[in-house]
């Protein structure tokens, strides 16, 4: 039993363990709690209230796995740009909405493509580059309108306000698009070579060097796609708020930093589990849905229980490692205690 407990927790998976029988936890205390809580639509809300930090906390989860210190903070102002964007180019041009959409993904595409560039080539410290592109998209945004700009298109409108029925429930389109993001990064982490490369450059950049990958394109190519992800969320969050401002998305790249630790991601790089990044970002939504049917305490409340489950969290993450280093050396001196073969 004792061997089997040490394994478990030094499984890659125990920290998504962990963070799964929390958030089992928390919803079946607010089931306990709340009459009506326990419902799928309740459950279905989850996805839909937080679709865009769900897509920004997978692609900030990259960044995070790739090491070198590696963190998103632009992530909240690529929001707000994206949201002042497509409402500025649906007022005040004729372009299709499609189209519109497609352009602030190119966005999000050009400031990826800005922090990774300066991260790898110059060998920046990643906060201090994205904190600089934080202020820079802040800044854009406040320059194209500092006053709230609706989002009045129809064709606009009709998708923000569309769902797909599930029995008496439904999803959201933004609900859709945010899970179809967990499942193509899961598959892309698991099954391709880039993937792989993110591990293995997160958890050892010289080893990855000397195995001959490229290094610097796998953590440019991190950076590319949480710069997209950023775009992608800042879309789902237009379709909330149906409108462009600059203090939109406002703390966003906070919650998705803890969403991600929280759901397994270590801060050191070369650990993460996409599905656990999910879990992160539910029970945050989850301690929400609580706070709301409660009807008195503030949603502060939410910030304060996330800030002292991100310090377990990272503290458990210290013991863990230290756990699996511990058995590691353990290893290592049971192979040096074994008497060699003779000849």
């Amino acid at each position: 039993m004792r061997n089997f407990i040490s394994n478990l927790v030094a499984s890659r998976f125990f920290q998504f363990y962990v963070t799964l029988v929390l958030f089992v936890i928390l919803f079946g205390l607010g089931s306990v709690m709340f009459e009506g809580f326990f419902s799928p639509q309740v459950f279905l809300n989850l996805f839909i209230d937080n679709a865009p930090l769900i897509i920004v906390t997978v692609g900030i989860t990259f960044t995070i796995l790739s090491g070198f210190g590696g963190i998103d903070l632009s992530v909240g102002a690529v929001v707000a740009l994206t949201c002042m964007s497509l409402a500025y180019l649906m007022r005040d041009t004729s372009l299709h909405p499609v189209v519109c959409m497609l352009l602030v993904l190119l966005i999000g595409l050009a400031v990826g493509t800005l922090n990774g560039f300066l991260i790898t080539f110059f060998r920046l410290q990643p906060f201090i580059v994205t904190l600089g592109t934080m202020f820079l998209c802040r800044g854009l945004t406040a320059m194209i309108s500092r006053d709230s700009v609706p989002i009045d298109n129809a064709f606009y409108g009709d998708l923000a306000f569309w769902s797909l029925p599930i029995g008496d429930c439904f999803l959201s389109l933004g609900a859709l698009v945010a899970i179809t993001v967990v499942i193509v990064a899961s598959i892309v982490l698991k099954y391709t070579a880039f993937g792989r490369g993110v591990y293995a450059v997160g958890g050892n950049e010289q080893s990855a060097r000397l195995m001959g990958l490229k290094a610097d394109g796998i953590r440019w190519g991190a950076y590319i796609i949480s710069g997209f992800c950023s775009a992608l969320g800042g879309i789902t969050y237009s379709w909330i708020m149906l409108s462009g401002y600059t203090q939109h998305g406002l703390g966003m790249e906070m919650d998705a930093i803890a969403s991600s630790v929280i759901g397994g991601t270590q801060l050191l790089g070369g650990v993460a589990f996409i599905p656990g990044t999910l879990l992160g970002v539910m029970i945050q939504g989850t301690i929400l849905t609580i706070i709301s049917f409660q009807g008195t305490l503030s949603a502060w409340w939410t910030k304060i229980v996330v800030g002292i489950l991100l310090c377990m969290f990272i503290v458990l993450q210290a013991m863990v490692n230290e756990h699996k280093n511990k058995l590691m050396n353990l290893k290592a001196e049971s192979t040096k205690s074994k008497p060699k073969a003779k000849a």
